[in-house]
C-alpha cells in the first residue's frame, strides 16, 4: 500500500470525521476523551465486548457514539494482537500456569475431559487478562487524553480558519 493510499484511508476514516465533529461544536476535549476511551476500551481483552463497552461509555459520558465506534473498529487489529499478551501477562501476574490457547487439539481434549473445568480454566484466563487491562488502562488513557487535547485544539483552529 502506498503512502498516498494510507494517508487517504486515515484522512477519510479518522481525520475527516473529527474535523466534522469540531465544526459541529464538539469540543477538542470531548473528542480527546472519546478517542482515549476508544483506545483503551477497544483493546479490552474479551472478543465481542469492545463495541458494547464503547457504546455504554459514550452513552454515560455523552460522547459521540459514531466517533467512538469508528475508533474502536479501527483498533481491531491491535485488539486481536494484544489478546495473548493480556492473557499471558495476567496469568503471570497471578502466578497461574499458562493454559493452551492456540492448539485446537489441546482445546478439544481439555473440553472433552471436563467441560466445566474447561469453562473455569478459560474463564480465569479471561479474568486474569481483564485484571491486567484494568491496571494498564488508566496508565494509557490519561496520557493519551492529555496528549490528544493540544493536537485537537490545533486541528480545531485550522478547521475554523
Amino acid at each position: 500500500m502506498s503512502d498516498s493510499n494510507t494517508e487517504g484511508f486515515w484522512q477519510r476514516r479518522l481525520i475527516r470525521p473529527i474535523v466534522q465533529q469540531l465544526r459541529q461544536g464538539i469540543t477538542p476535549e470531548q473528542i480527546a476523551l472519546t478517542l482515549a476511551l476508544a483506545a483503551v476500551l477497544g483493546v479490552f481483552p474479551v472478543l465481542g465486548a469492545t463495541t458494547f463497552l464503547c457504546g455504554i461509555a459514550a452513552l454515560l459520558l455523552r460522547l459521540n457514539q459514531p466517533l467512538i465506534q469508528v475508533a474502536n473498529y479501527l483498533l481491531t487489529p491491535l485488539h486481536v494482537a494484544l489478546l495473548l499478551p493480556f492473557y499471558r501477562g495476567g496469568e503471570s501476574l497471578f502466578g497461574a500456569a499458562p493454559v493452551p490457547l492456540f492448539s485446537v487439539g489441546a482445546l478439544i481434549e481439555r473440553f472433552e475431559a471436563s467441560p466445566l473445568r474447561f469453562i473455569a480454566d478459560y474463564g480465569m484466563v479471561a479474568l486474569y487478562g481483564i485484571a491486567l487491562w484494568c491496571l494498564l488502562a488508566p496508565l494509557v488513557a490519561a496520557p493519551l487524553y492529555l496528549g490528544l487535547r493540544p493536537l485537537l485544539r490545533a486541528l480545531a483552529r485550522r478547521a475554523a480558519a
